[in-house]
């Protein structure tokens, strides 16, 4: 039986942007390792492509300022909780499925994500760059995880009754723009 996600080469794992720019040149060290630990998670899974409830999972766990935006340890631990039933019986009405949120168009340059995943990976760049950063970090992840109601990582999150509105809030109050290069 072949796995769903194609395996990569070790150039290849990161994915692509339609440009051809790799994707892992555009993250922090933390998002790196959340998208990579995302990646595994897939893969471990037996999922088609990597999703935002993915993303979100393995960005809890390797970026902590992530985790200290989304609020306290209660419900960091019911969010964590969802995310780690999806393969025991949360979730997994997800399986076989392509996460599809219908809210933003199609990205075709990720190779490996959900749309909507691709979506916010291209977003969370977006929001780095307009600040002047270089490289998206863990924060803008979840900033653009928040945004899109219609995703699974939203769904968790509502489930754990963790607000979106109150998340950007705090995003945007905790990031400052990027001071200019002299």
């Amino acid at each position: 039986m072949q796995p769903r996600i194609p395996r990569q080469s070790a150039g290849e794992q990161g994915g692509r942007w339609p440009d051809g720019t790799d994707l892992e040149e555009s993250f922090s060290a933390e998002l790196a390792s959340a998208v990579s630990g995302a990646r595994r998670r897939a893969v471990r899974d037996g999922d088609r492509q990597i999703d935002t409830a993915h993303l979100l999972h393995s960005l809890l766990e390797s970026d902590a300022q992530a985790r200290e935006l989304l609020g306290d340890g209660p419900r960091i631990a019911r969010v964590l909780g969802y995310l780690v039933q999806r393969s025991i019986g949360y979730g997994l009405r997800w399986q076989s499925s392509v996460e599809d949120s219908g809210a933003v168009p199609v990205v075709t340059g990720a190779a490996g994500f959900s749309p909507p995943a691709a979506a916010a990976l291209e977003d969370a760049w977006a929001r780095a760059a307009r600040r002047g950063a270089a490289r998206a970090g863990g924060v803008d992840l979840l900033a653009a995880l928040v945004a899109d109601p219609l995703t699974r990582a939203a769904e968790v999150l509502a489930r754990a009754a963790v607000e979106p509105h109150t998340v950007l809030a705090r995003v945007e109050s905790h990031v400052e723009p990027t001071p200019e290069r002299p």
